[in-house]
């Protein structure tokens, strides 16, 4: 299991985002060397968890609990057969592209070290939206995307440090729950009726779609949360 990039963007102006002035970070690209990586701060005034990176609409991306966001290259490469193109890594926008890891069957809470300093911790799968949808140019790709159910996942740091591409990433610590991000996702998404099986993450999960799942449980008392 490794890195196989580490991707940085910087701010451009598209037509297709919901931020006010137009500008996305969403276009992000590999980079040389090494990227110190820490806590931006909570959701809303922090961004991105890698320096260099930008992340513009902070109201609904990064801070603490999206600090940092991962695709599996083979995930990727699945892509890459049905839209019939080449998706390069970073092509969704994500921090990392791994290689050898099952990034939306991970477990919310479960800890990777990568490199020798950093330790990152799964929080939720990644919703796609509009400006997703405009930086790929597929028609209908947020159904397509939710459809799929192989998000990728956020991150939080939990031990900051530099990583760069090319490093080993190890699974620290797997929690004893089987709530994962692909489970997460369609709880949050399309099968509502599973946010009470989030609850098994705890404080590991995202706080909102802990937030969610609790809501859930107390407008139908008799839902099952095991």
């Amino acid at each position: 299991m490794r890195l196989l990039s580490v991707n940085l963007g910087r701010p451009r102006t598209v037509p297709y985002t919901d931020h006010p002035q137009g500008l996305t970070g969403i276009d992000k690209r590999p980079v040389d060397g090494p990227v110190r990586v820490a806590a931006p701060g909570p959701k809303g005034v922090g961004a991105s968890g890698l320096a260099g990176d930008a992340v513009c609409h902070t109201r609904h991306h990064g801070g603490n609990d999206q600090a940092v966001y991962a695709v599996a290259r083979e995930d990727l490469d699945e892509w890459e057969r049905e839209l019939g193109r080449p998706l390069a890594d970073g092509a969704f926008g994500e921090n990392l592209t791994t290689s050898g890891l099952d990034v939306s069957g991970a477990l919310i809470g479960e800890r990777w070290r990568i490199g020798r300093e950093v330790v990152l911790e799964i929080t939720c799968g990644r919703i796609p939206c509009r400006t997703f949808q405009g930086h790929l140019g597929e028609q209908g790709w947020v159904k397509r995307f939710t459809l799929r159910g192989a998000p990728g996942a956020y991150l939080r740091v939990i031990e900051p440090g530099e990583i760069r591409a090319g490093d080993p990433v190890e699974i620290v610590h797997r929690p004893d729950h089987e709530v994962t991000v692909a489970l997460q996702f369609r709880a949050v998404t399309t099968e509502r009726e599973l946010l009470p099986r989030l609850l098994a993450a705890g404080e590991a999960l995202h706080p909102e779609s802990l937030a969610a799942a609790r809501a859930y449980v107390a407008e139908h008392p008799r839902a099952n949360s095991s």
